[in-house]
């Protein structure tokens, strides 16, 4: 399951190229976010561009801000297999995946990342993914998709989802571009 809420950026306000100021389960830290609708075109990507294979109607965009920043606060599982004694045991991994990507030759790009933090919020381990180069993307406008997985800490009690949007060229587009967010905790021990 899922623990990332629109991770997909298809809920709430958005569809154009226009920013938006809330985004439906992401605490909007820095910048103003556009949820670009794949149909819009005019160089944004396209359903026929790479991208996820199960891609939804809109992604995630830098807006027309320098650096967007969208935080999501998680609450791990408190029981069952992925629950606290399983994680305090050592036996619970995490996958933290997201299709990441820019526009053409352009260095804009995305990075995905998760803190898990214990129930103090002291920081016990961090995982970053992308951004994702222009070299990497073979100067197309596409998404790539990038992941990691490990254990999950020992003590973890909360995750921190952090996706941040960054336009390192000319230009007044952020064209830093994300979709298909995802963390996922799988039980690696017996039913104990």
């Amino acid at each position: 399951m899922n623990l990332v809420v629109n991770g997909n950026a298809e809920s709430g306000p958005g569809g154009s190229a226009e920013p938006v100021g809330k985004v439906t389960g992401w605490e909007v830290r820095d910048g103003a976010p556009a949820l670009i609708a794949y149909s819009l075109g005019g160089g944004y990507p396209t359903p026929a561009d790479p991208g996820p294979p199960a891609r939804g109607s809109r992604f995630f965009s830098g807006g027309n801000s320098p650096l967007t920043s969208l935080a999501q606060d998680i609450v791990l599982p408190a029981r069952g297999r992925t629950g606290r004694a399983h994680v305090d045991a050592g036996r619970v991994r995490y996958t933290l995946a997201g299709w990441l990507g820019g526009y053409a030759g352009q260095e804009d790009g995305a990075r995905l990342s998760v803190e898990f933090r214990d129930g103090r919020g002291t920081p016990l381990a961090l995982s970053v993914l992308g951004p994702v180069t222009a070299a990497e993307r073979q100067s197309r406008t596409a998404l790539v998709e990038r992941t990691a997985s490990a254990a999950v800490p020992p003590g973890a009690r909360t995750a921190r989802v952090l996706l941040v949007l960054t336009r390192s060229g000319g230009g007044t587009s952020n064209d830093g571009y994300a979709d298909a967010i995802s963390l996922t905790l799988t039980a690696t021990g017996g039913d104990k």
